[in-house]
């Protein structure tokens, strides 16, 4: 320890400098449990990027039945059981505005399955990016009733606050989970006590 005044050389415990009578700053204990929570909040953050890649796979899956049941009934596979004629004995719309809504939607599945995939992503490399994605699609899974809203909101109180916010800036800084440093030590290890 160094005083911030003079720069004279101090013995740790000294409540003053000698030199310039400066009083010591005390030193800051670190704080009890951090590393602790450290932990267990990135133990959440890898649980909740599994849930997102296990909710693109489920969105992928869904999209490939949900359009594959669409796709057959408009191509009559169900015979009678499909649909019939227009009430009014209209033909009904073009075949190209189904094919255009057929293909918009699989296009809207697609880019939803992909979404997903990189929030996994994001969370799982714990990048800063990666939360504000989460965020972003959060919200937007809120509406796909009722695994996309837990998801949302369960992503959304993970993520948000001032709490939460610090606690993933400093697992973004430390992705691996190694453990920090205390404040105490020095660059080659704990401060000497002086004896």
């Amino acid at each position: 320890m160094y005083c911030s005044g003079c720069g004279q050389a101090l013995i740790l415990g000294q409540p003053a400098c000698p030199q310039c009578g400066r009083p010591v700053a005390p030193v800051v204990p670190p704080v009890p449990g951090m590393q602790f929570e450290l932990e267990n909040y990135a133990g959440k953050v890898r649980a909740l990027s599994i849930v997102w890649f296990v909710f693109a796979g489920l969105s992928m899956l869904s999209g490939f039945i949900g359009l594959g049941f669409v796709h057959a009934i408009f191509l009559n596979h169900f015979g009678n059981w499909g649909h019939g004629g227009w009430p009014n004995g209209d033909d009904g719309p073009p075949a190209w505005l189904g094919q255009l809504i057929f293909h918009a939607v699989w296009v809207a599945v697609l880019m939803r399955t992909v979404l997903a995939l990189l929030v996994g992503w994001g969370l799982h490399e714990r990048s800063q990016w990666g939360r504000i994605l989460a965020i972003v699609a959060s919200f937007l899974s809120l509406l796909k009733f009722p695994f996309g809203t837990a998801l949302g909101i369960w992503t959304l109180v993970s993520l948000m606050g001032y709490r939460n916010a610090t606690l993933y800036e400093q697992l973004s800084w430390n992705p691996q989970g190694v453990p920090l440093p205390s404040p105490q030590a020095g660059p080659s290890g704990p401060i000497p006590s002086g004896r």
